[in-house]
């Protein structure tokens, strides 16, 4: 199944409409952009496509960099889900980049 066309915004990278929702790889990105930057339309087309495990393992384990840390901050106090402050540091990104926060 692709994605619904309202979900491009999040995906700025991509054509949704080649983008197969169920596809591993595919899944960490939608699911981590939606979390990231979505609306409330996207979060809740977010609960309704993906299970809740599938939503709470791509925060215990982020991607590098690409997390806002207020967006982190946000779902693993709702969802409850504990990640270590090197974890934490690595998953979000960073525009400071003077030589003593390497």
């Amino acid at each position: 199944m692709t994605l619904p066309k309202f979900l491009q915004p999040y995906l700025p990278s991509y054509d949704v409409s080649q983008l197969q929702h169920n596809v591993s790889g595919v899944k960490k990105e939608i699911i981590t952009q939606i979390l990231n930057t979505g609306d409330s339309r996207a979060i809740r087309w977010l609960f309704n496509n993906y299970s809740l495990e599938d939503i709470k393992e791509i925060i215990r384990c982020p991607q590098k960099g690409v997390w806002f840390k207020n967006s982190l901050n946000y779902w693993t106090k709702i969802l409850n889900i504990k990640i270590s402050p090197f974890v934490y540091k690595k998953a979000t990104f960073n525009l400071n980049f003077s030589k003593n926060e390497s």
